[in-house]
C-alpha cells in the first residue's frame, strides 16, 4: 500500500501532485472510498461533522474522483466479507478522515480491514490527521480522547509518529512547543506537520511534501 499521510488533506498543488504520482493516473480516472469512522471516537465530532466532511470535503472527497463511496468500518462486521472486500479491492484510493486514531485502529482491526491491507500493494491510502496517525507506532497520550487511560499504540505500518495540525489557528495545544514536548515521549523518529504538509511513503522511501511548516524530531 502507498501512503499519503496528511494533516489537513490534499490542500495544495504539491500534495496533489504527490497523490497523482502514487495513483499513476489522473484523479478523474480513479475510484475512491471515504472512511469517516475515526470521527465517532472523537468527542469533538458529531453526525453534523461527518456530514460536513462529505458535503464540504474539498481537500479529500471533492477532488474530482471518477467515483466516491462511503465505507463505514463499524458496519462491516455485520455483513459478509465477500460483500465488502471487493469494494475495497476495486478502489484506487482510500480516503481516511480524521477523528480519534485509537478508535480508528480498533475498528480497522475488528472489521478485518487491517488484515486486508497487505493484499493492496497498489492502493493509495490518503489519511487526514487521525487517518494518518493510525499508521504510526504510537500517537502519544496527548491524542487519546476516546480512552484517555488506554494504550497509545497504533498499527505501526510506518516507523515514525505524527503530530498533526501544527500551529493551527486558535489551537493552543498544537504549537511547536507542544509538539516538542510530545516528541520527548515518542521513541525514535517523529514529525510535526501543518495542514499544508504531507508525508509520502512508497516502499522504503519516505518523503516530506510541503508548502508549509514541519519539524522532524529524533529521540
Amino acid at each position: 500500500m502507498k501512503l499519503l499521510l496528511t494533516s489537513g488533506g490534499v490542500t495544495n498543488p504539491s500534495i496533489r501532485d504527490a497523490l497523482v504520482g502514487m495513483l499513476g493516473k489522473p484523479i478523474s480516472e480513479s475510484d475512491a472510498l471515504f472512511i469517516p469512522t475515526a470521527q465517532w471516537g472523537q468527542p469533538a465530532c458529531s453526525p453534523q461533522t461527518v456530514w460536513r466532511s462529505t458535503r464540504d470535503g474539498d481537500a479529500l472527497v471533492w477532488l474530482g474522483w471518477k467515483s466516491v463511496g462511503v465505507l463505514e468500518l463499524t458496519a462491516l462486521p455485520s455483513i459478509a466479507e465477500e460483500r465488502w472486500m471487493p469494494w475495497v479491492r476495486d478502489a484506487d484510493v482510500l480516503l481516511v478522515d480524521g477523528g480519534e486514531a485509537r478508535y480508528l485502529c480498533t475498528w480497522m482491526e475488528r472489521s478485518g480491514l487491517t488484515a486486508l491491507l497487505a493484499e493492496l500493494p497498489d492502493t493509495v491510502w490518503v489519511g487526514v490527521s487521525a487517518g494518518s496517525m493510525v499508521m504510526t507506532p504510537r500517537v502519544g497520550r496527548e491524542f487519546l480522547d476516546w480512552q484517555p487511560d488506554g494504550p497509545d499504540d497504533t498499527l505501526g505500518l510506518v516507523d515514525f509518529s505524527i503530530f498533526p495540525h501544527l500551529d493551527y489557528p486558535g489551537w493552543s495545544e498544537n504549537t511547536l512547543d507542544a509538539a516538542r514536548r510530545w516528541a520527548e515521549c515518542i521513541p525514535g523518529r517523529s514529525y510535526a506537520i501543518d495542514d499544508q504538509t504531507a508525508i509520502a511513503v512508497v516502499g522504503d522511501r519516505v518523503e516530506v511534501v510541503s508548502e508549509g511548516h514541519w519539524e522532524r524530531f529524533d529521540r
